[in-house]
């Protein structure tokens, strides 16, 4: 099964088209043409993220040396923090259903992306006063997991003699090609958790109704997912989920930060001053 993504130069040519779709959408007169402006603007950003995204995965700063190495000291780490076993999970449940295991092999390769792009319209149709927020939340958890992934990490499914099956390559549904690539070592953190997570969180917070479960529920489903198909270790997640929290707190801070000194710029009564002048108080 080919990856239903883009690879790195089509997410790059899409952007700049969209790029050129959004400024000329921009400069139009009045009109639904310039309504559609806000809308090309975001899925310009998004996949331009997107791309960058597309091409860490080709990338690393050490090369290849020392990725198992490191998956051997996270296995270990896990056992010795009494983590369950990714392997045994995988045995106990993928080992003994082919029908699951192309499941979760078809949605770890498919839903990822989707749901956040999903995700991102319902907010940005639905609402607007939220949207910035999250999608700064989002570009910068990202680029800190694309900056931590250039230090290669191999996924459990790449560990010989662990117990672990790559369930894609075994049913023909690998996202990844033949050749052994620099992308199939940025198992740590796990990009698919973050989004999911961030998914999930924002859904429930937001969201009204049963349909609010749907995010926590996608969160849920993809951490499962992403290690019964040995694709991450727990510890890929935990870091993924760590580095969420981190970003959402510094972009909560910022947010509070600009909203305060905007505050305090304001014009003070009885001053001889010019018109519209603004001073610190």
């Amino acid at each position: 099964m080919h990856d239903v993504a883009l690879t790195w130069q089509q997410a790059a040519w899409l952007t700049a088209v969209l790029a050129a779709v959004a400024t000329a959408l921009t400069l139009a007169p009045p009109g639904r043409l310039r309504r559609l402006a806000p809308f090309a603007r975001e899925t310009t950003m998004i996949s331009g993220l997107y791309s960058l995204w597309q091409l860490a995965g080709t990338l690393s700063v050490f090369g290849s040396d020392g990725a198992l190495a490191k998956a051997e000291w996270i296995e270990r780490t896990e056992r010795a923090w009494y983590l369950p076993s990714e392997a045994s999970l995988q045995r106990a449940t993928t080992a003994h259903s082919a029908f699951l295991a192309q499941a979760a092999n078809l949605y770890y390769a498919t839903m990822h992306f989707g749901v956040l792009f999903v995700f991102l319209l319902w907010l940005f149709t639905r609402h607007r006063d939220r949207y910035h927020a999250l999608r700064r939340v989002l570009a910068l958890t990202t680029l800190v997991c694309l900056l931590i992934q250039l230090i290669p990490v191999a996924p459990p499914r790449l560990l010989p003699g662990h117990g672990y099956v790559d369930t894609a390559a075994q049913y023909g549904q690998s996202v990844y090609g033949g050749a052994f690539g620099a992308d199939e070592l940025s198992a740590m953190p796990s990009v698919h958790v973050a989004w999911a997570v961030l998914v999930g969180w924002a859904t429930l917070r937001i969201g009204s109704g049963i349909w609010r479960w749907l995010g926590p529920l996608h969160a849920v489903v993809t951490t499962f997912v992403v290690v019964v198909t040995a694709n991450h270790f727990w510890a890929d997640g935990i870091v993924a989920v760590g580095v969420l929290g981190v970003c959402a707190g510094l972009e909560r801070a910022g947010r509070s930060a600009v909203a305060t000194w905007q505050a305090r710029r304001v014009p003070v009564e009885g001053l001889s001053a010019e018109p519209n002048e603004v001073i610190l108080r």
